[in-house]
């Protein structure tokens, strides 16, 4: 039941991206279509930010220091455009025009989202 949630979380978090931005789209002619979209690309936007970018975070570990973590934004916009580029191979659409900005806004709309709705969803202990 968590992964459950954590993808409607992700895809919640997307969906405001998206309605947020200009530059992000959802792919679905219905409203059902983009929900299903929504559902797909969270998963696959989970799936990214379980496996690479953890690994990501580890190789750039003394450049997000140097930075005072403001490589981690960038991190973030990277895993949008490769969940935008995987959504769109797998046939389900989610566009992001550019990676400055527009990737690296909907990055920060996504964080705060993601953070404000994992905080009303109850951990399962």
């Amino acid at each position: 039941m968590r992964i459950i949630g954590w993808i409607l979380v992700n895809a919640i978090a997307i969906g405001i991206a998206a309605w947020a931005l200009p530059g992000i789209e959802v792919q679905g002619d219905s409203l059902p279509a983009k929900a299903l979209t929504l559902l797909v690309v969270g998963a696959i936007f989970g799936l990214i930010g379980a496996t690479v970018k953890p690994l990501l975070k580890t190789l750039s570990f003394c450049f997000i220091v140097l930075t005072l973590g403001l490589l981690l934004l960038v991190i973030n916009a990277a895993m949008l455009m490769l969940t935008s580029w995987i959504s769109h191979k797998v046939g389900f659409g989610l566009y992001v025009d550019t990676f400055w900005w527009t990737a690296i806004f909907g990055s920060i709309i996504i964080s705060i989202a993601s953070a404000v709705l994992g905080a009303l969803v109850p951990d399962e202990q």
